[in-house]
């Protein structure tokens, strides 16, 4: 049904987060759409109508458009006689600090590409009050960081006021390269190597004897406990300072025995709390009699 259906504009002054904000709906599973032309909004709810997978909609709109206040207004009032659930959210900032931001992007402000920027801010200031009024929610982001953004947002929509996060565990071997988007990159090369038990040589860290193999050792249970302890603590920092994911590389010489062992019990233990993928990057590569060593 339509009135199940969550919208949030997201609009404001050029320069004061509405990119930031988008990502942050997007993160809430949110379905966004940035700088939608007015002309197509009635076409668009056809089509979200159709889609009945798709119940939270945020939508960025702002003078980029250059047709914005009549036809926005008419959106506004379209959407009012579809569902109960449309909220607007405005973005502010002080004229100073808007100034000092697109002086740090050396972007042109939508309203004054070739002129004063300051006129562009104000004209902009008039064309929204009418929309700004309107809004249920205003947020002044002059003195907030995009995480403080972040965290107001997350704040006023997201259900239970928790932040969601998202580990990323991959196990991979040194000898094919360390992946360029972990976090934390673990070296278990210290631990003694399955490989050159001959039983254990053709099986994985998938493979419960090389699991026994490996966390029997005293020096990697040790280990592990020490690690696991370590993220435990500081994952509620990052929480706090906006982060919403972390990728921890797991790895071995050749990827297919000690890390795989340890980056699958990371899993189990981390999923307990969190949401957590893994991959096995290289547990695949073919097996020579070097692959390990």
């Amino acid at each position: 049904m339509e009135d199940d259906i969550e919208v949030v504009i997201i609009t404001g002054m050029s320069g004061a987060g509405k990119t930031v904000a988008a990502q942050c709906f997007e993160d809430m599973g949110y379905f966004c759409v940035d700088n939608m032309p007015p002309a197509l909004f009635s076409k668009f709810w056809e089509l979200i109508i159709k889609n009945s997978s798709i119940k939270k909609i945020a939508l960025v709109i702002d003078l980029r458009s250059n047709v914005f206040f009549e036809q926005v207004t008419s959106f506004l009032n379209f959407l009012a006689t579809k569902t109960h659930q449309v909220k607007i959210m405005f973005l502010d900032a002080t004229d100073d600090i808007l100034v000092a931001r697109y002086k740090e992007t050396r972007r042109n402000h939508p309203l004054a590409p070739e002129g004063r920027l300051m006129d562009g801010i104000a004209r902009e200031r008039e064309l929204l009050r009418e929309v700004r009024k309107r809004s249920q929610l205003v947020i002044d982001t002059t003195n907030l960081k995009p995480n403080d953004l972040r965290q107001q947002i997350f704040h006023n929509f997201k259900e239970g006021h928790e932040q969601p996060f998202f580990i990323e565990i991959i196990s991979f071997g040194f000898k094919y390269g360390i992946p360029i988007d972990a976090d934390y990159v673990i070296d278990l090369r210290f631990i003694k190597n399955p490989f050159y038990v001959e039983k254990l040589k053709p099986l994985t860290g998938l493979d419960e004897p090389v699991r026994e193999y490996v966390m029997e050792q005293p020096e990697t249970e040790s280990f592990y406990e020490g690690f696991y302890n370590l993220m435990k603590q500081i994952i509620p920092g990052f929480k706090k300072q906006g982060k919403q994911n972390l990728t921890i590389a797991v790895g071995c010489t050749g990827g297919q025995h000690r890390s795989v062992a340890i980056a699958q019990r990371l899993h189990d233990d981390f999923a307990k709390d969190y949401s957590v993928d893994i991959t096995h990057r290289d547990i695949h590569k073919d097996v020579r009699v070097d692959s390990d060593e």
